[in-house]
């Protein structure tokens, strides 16, 4: 595939606003004429969204790590192969609420699953397709979780220590890589952090696009 596209990522633990914020981008995007769709993970298609249901449902509390693991990957699957993928292909800018970086994050850092592993089931399930662009939005933990209201989902109800380890995480897959994910402080006020976020994205696109 010669990927012709635009691949852009939010990531961020819990709480941090990352769908509010990617939605706000996808909109300003759409108005300066660019074609962009905008997608969640794990969703986008029918079978994902049933996955993404099975996954975050407070109910499945025996559900293994490698499980866990698993399904994040066969939503992953579907939704590079029936929408990512066709998109980019036809130069799209494609905005995705999580992708691989999450599940290295998250299953990874936060559950222990081997992190080779999951680089390597990532390669596999999305044919090498990495994002060009990843915005992590950075918030302290236990604010996050203040943010995600009273009813919590199957991973929104997970002890503090591991919330701990996710953020950890994804601050040091920053470190490693500092010219895909762009670390963005969160303001109180979500204006200011979306203009942060289109100051970064108008400069990136022009470069890339050259």
């Amino acid at each position: 595939m010669i990927k012709k596209g635009i691949f852009i990522t939010f990531e961020g633990s819990e709480g941090c606003g990352k769908s509010t914020q990617s939605r706000l981008l996808y909109g300003y995007l759409k108005r300066k004429g660019h074609s962009v769709i905008y997608l969640r993970e794990p969703g986008g298609t029918k079978i994902s969204e049933k996955i993404r249901k099975v996954l975050l449902d407070p109910d499945n509390k025996s559900m293994s790590a490698i499980a866990e693991t698993f399904l994040y990957m066969a939503a992953r699957a579907q939704v590079v192969s029936e929408v990512i993928r066709p998109a980019l292909e036809k130069g799209r800018i494609v905005i995705c609420d999580r992708f691989l970086d999450s599940t290295l994050a998250y299953q990874g850092y936060g559950l222990g699953i081997d992190i080779r592993s999951i680089k390597l089931m990532g390669d596999f399930v999305t044919g090498n397709i990495k994002p060009d662009l990843t915005i992590f939005l950075d918030l302290p933990v236990k604010k996050g979780l203040k943010v995600c209201g009273r009813v919590k989902d199957r991973i929104e109800k997970r002890p503090l220590d591991y919330h701990m380890r996710v953020r950890r995480g994804y601050l040091r897959l920053a470190a490693f890589q500092p010219r895909r994910i762009k670390v963005i402080k969160l303001d109180k006020n979500k204006s200011v952090t979306q203009d942060k976020i289109r100051k970064l994205i108008s400069g990136w696109i022009q470069k890339f696009k050259h």
